[in-house]
């Protein structure tokens, strides 16, 4: 992203933990700047008294929504609603929309119209309607502190590849590796070589999930390099310490 994003950021306190929360802002702060923090919820419930410390601690606006009937989720309309509003404030670039409730489909698709960045967050249960409405989805799971590799993980792979401690949420299966082929082949030169940034972007615009953290990777090249079927050339840039990677299919 070329500048700092303004970022709503919108919660739904009934359909994600509030463990984490602190990790999931120093991810936000990745694509830009919270200038709207709000959460939603019927505060009078028991079930979200756990919430109560995390907003002190990071500064969220609790939006009360009382439920007015049994088994309907009230502040779904009331997060919408308040989107909508904030959408035509025209003060932010983007929404960062915090829930594994696959109601916000349309919510994100209709912001995306309108020429908003749109990242979601939520557990790794949401529906994939949602997922695919958003320009990038994170999986809360993922948002744990990282660490150094297991002693398992160690045996398995080669001392240079660096992976995350704890357990990835996907394999490195037949279908990511197809992908990320089929990527490198669509931005390619001539001799087949295709620039890792580049590569890293139609990832995400082809599958909006994409993320090298939810197979266990800190970063694109250690993924790479864990499949075995790719060539990579690190080419000097001119500037110290900084080199350009580029990757081909065998």
């Amino acid at each position: 992203m070329t500048k700092d994003l303004k970022l709503a950021v919108l919660i739904d306190a009934d359909n994600v933990p509030y463990a984490n929360v602190k990790e999931m802002f120093e991810e936000i702060a990745k694509y830009g700047t919270p200038t709207f923090k709000r959460i939603y919820a019927d505060w009078t419930k028991p079930t979200v008294s756990g919430w109560k410390k995390v907003l002190l601690e990071n500064a969220i606006t609790p939006i009360q929504q009382y439920s007015y009937s049994t088994g309907k989720n009230a502040s779904d309309s009331a997060l919408i609603i308040d989107a909508m509003d904030i959408l035509y404030t025209g003060k932010v670039d983007g929404f960062c929309i915090v829930s594994s409730d696959s109601d916000f489909t349309r919510l994100a698709t209709r912001l995306r119209e309108a020429g908003m960045k749109v990242i979601g967050i939520g557990e790794k249960k949401t529906l994939n309607p949602f997922i695919t409405a958003c320009d990038k989805f994170i999986y809360i799971e993922i948002l744990k502190q990282e660490g150094e590799p297991t002693e398992n993980e160690g045996e398995k792979l080669p001392k240079n590849i660096n992976v995350l401690a704890k357990k990835p949420l996907n394999k490195v299966d037949p279908q990511i590796i197809r992908l990320l082929s089929d990527s490198i082949s669509d931005l390619a030169d001539e001799d087949g070589w295709t620039f890792l940034g580049e590569l890293g972007n139609l990832m995400l615009k082809k599958k909006p999930d994409f993320d090298t953290r939810n197979y266990g990777f800190p970063k694109m090249l250690a993924l790479i390099k864990s499949i075995n079927r790719f060539e990579i050339d690190e080419r000097d840039s001119g500037k110290h310490n900084i080199k350009h990677i580029y990757i081909r299919n065998k």
